[in-house]
């Protein structure tokens, strides 16, 4: 498990990019870090990853303090944005490096998908394409059998194919390792599909997490016209999160909050009464403009 309490990071006297920020990642969980350019998803990979020493706070994994400590870094392996590889490397050059790293390196594993890839194993990684490059980096990264494993902005320069993919090798890793994957992306519907926990990353802060079945099975876009005339008072027994009405139909988000809102409606006769699914991006927004954020300055 990774604790993490009252972290800070400031790189410019009195600007922080991280400010008391708490977050816990349990085992086994692939933890999507959502938000925009500069709200601290790359800094709080590289404190967890002990690339960047923390201001101020804790961060611990598996009960140690995670900071150069060797032990904790056998089990951890980062895959940052602003990919690095040696001058002249292959990726079994890579592999070879990684394997000195990490005590349980599967070499078989690297050979293997980057045949399926039809990746050359014995190519200079220079001569590759953006796109190339982060399979490389990836496939690298998965062939550690790491306990943790942190990806930044994870499916960048992947086609939708190869991005499928590698999707379907995280959730491998998930299930036959119990591996932990926390992924950053600025996109919602990319990680809509894999993670298990989104947390949204917001001037310094966790603003908002939860896992993903909770958010999109407890919240509900409702079209709905009754008979009578009515107003947002109509469903004041609901906990609404916006309510937007024109002409005789209404649209109400609705968060069930452990009521029947379907009962609830129902009884109030209606002459149509819809539900529709919401996205996790407008599940968000509307969490968002709840709270009293504009989420399009947040993400």
């Amino acid at each position: 498990m990774i604790e993490i309490k009252n972290l800070s990071k400031c790189f410019v006297k009195d600007k922080y990019v991280l400010e008391n920020l708490n977050c816990s990642i349990g085992e086994a969980h692939i933890y999507g870090l959502v938000g925009a350019n500069g709200a601290g998803k790359s800094t709080l990979l590289r404190l967890i990853n002990s690339v960047y020493k923390q201001d101020s706070g804790t961060i611990y994994i598996d009960d140690k303090d995670a900071f150069d400590n060797e032990e904790v870094k056998k089990n951890l392996v980062f895959v940052p944005d602003d990919l690095f590889f040696y001058p002249n490397y292959s990726l079994m050059d890579m592999a070879e490096y990684y394997k000195s790293l990490y005590p349980r390196f599967d070499i078989n594993y690297v050979i293997n998908i980057a045949n399926k890839l039809k990746l050359d194993i014995n190519a200079k990684i220079s001569s590759f394409s953006k796109g190339m490059k982060r399979q490389c980096a990836l496939i690298v990264a998965l062939a550690t059998k790491a306990k943790y494993m942190l990806f930044d902005e994870t499916f960048d320069g992947l086609d939708p194919v190869v991005r499928k993919f590698f999707k379907g090798l995280l959730a491998n890793a998930l299930e036959e390792n119990k591996t932990t994957i926390i992924m950053t992306s600025h996109n919602l519907r990319e990680l809509e599909d894999i993670c298990d926990n989104l947390g949204l990353l917001y001037k310094g802060k966790i603003l908002f997490e939860s896992d993903i079945d909770t958010l999109k099975t407890n919240m509900f876009k409702v079209q709905i016209s009754l008979k009578e005339d009515f107003n947002k008072e109509t469903f004041k027994g609901l906990k609404i999160l916006s309510y937007k009405k024109i002409g005789s139909i209404a649209t109400l988000i609705i968060e069930e909050n452990g009521k029947d809102s379907k009962k609830i409606l129902n009884a109030l006769k209606p002459v149509i009464l819809d539900y529709l699914p919401l996205t996790l991006e407008e599940v968000f927004i509307y969490q968002m403009e709840a709270l009293g954020y504009e989420f399009n300055e947040i993400v």
